[in-house]
Formats: structure tokens, sequence, C-alpha cells
């Protein structure tokens, strides 16, 4: 019977532990229920606060350059390749147009001045000849 005893005195001795701790278990439960636990959020509401800040002012210039890169698109003026090509080419014939224009104005006056001797130095000769040819006329005078 000794060994029914002693089994029975450790079921007794392993009751008596388990309902200590059971009753530890409970009175940390209750511990655990009546403990509220308080989480500080004031510096993580400081941190959204200033991301909230920057996000906002990052929206407000997207915005600002959204609005003037919107305005320079209604300001440029865009021609098409055919009016470009026919003005480059109206400016380039207007210059070699106006420079020739120039070139044979220079040569005119140059023929102008040349002609102007010419005739000045033939009706020279022609009222010499005449002279020469009508001495009657020389001397009387």
């Amino acid at each position: 019977m000794s060994k029914i005893e002693e089994i029975t005195e450790i079921l007794v001795n392993e009751i008596d532990s388990f309902e200590k701790g059971i009753s530890k278990l409970e009175a940390i439960s209750e511990k655990l229920s009546s403990t509220k636990i308080n989480i500080d959020l004031r510096e993580y509401k400081k941190i959204i606060e200033k991301h909230q800040q920057k996000m906002a002012e990052v929206v407000d210039s997207q915005e600002k350059f959204l609005n003037r890169f919107e305005s320079l698109l209604k300001k440029a003026k865009v021609y098409p390749n055919w009016a470009v090509i026919i003005f480059i080419i109206s400016f380039l014939f207007g210059v070699v147009s106006t420079t020739y224009i120039i070139i044979s104005k220079q040569n005119i006056n140059k023929l102008e001045k040349e002609a102007y001797y010419k005739g000045a130095a033939n009706s020279n000769k022609s009222v010499l000849l005449f002279f020469e040819k009508h001495l009657k006329i020389t001397t009387s005078l």
C-alpha cells in the first residue's frame, strides 16, 4: 500500500501546486484587466502634422508649377512647318534681293559717273571741233 500512498501524496502535491499556479494566474489576470495601457501619441501626432505640412507644401508647389506650365502653353505660339518654311524662304529672298539691288545701284552709280565724264569729254570735243570748223565765230567774239 505504500505505493498507492506515495502516488496519492504526489497527486495531492501536484494538485496543490496546480491550484497555487491557478490562483497566481487569476491574480495576474486581474492585474492585467485592471491595468490600463496608455500610449503616448503626442510625438506621433507632431510627426504626422509635420508630414502633412510638407505634403501640403509639395502639393502647392506642384500646383504652382502646373499653373505656370499651363500658362506658358497657352501663351506659346506654335506655327505649322509650312508657315515657318515659307517665312524662311521669304526672308532669304528679301535679303538676297536687297543685296542685289544695293550692288546694282552701286554699279549704276559708277556707270552714270563714267557716262557723265564721257559725255562731258565728248561734248567738249564736239564744241572744240565746232569752233575749229567755224573759226570765224571765235574771232568775232
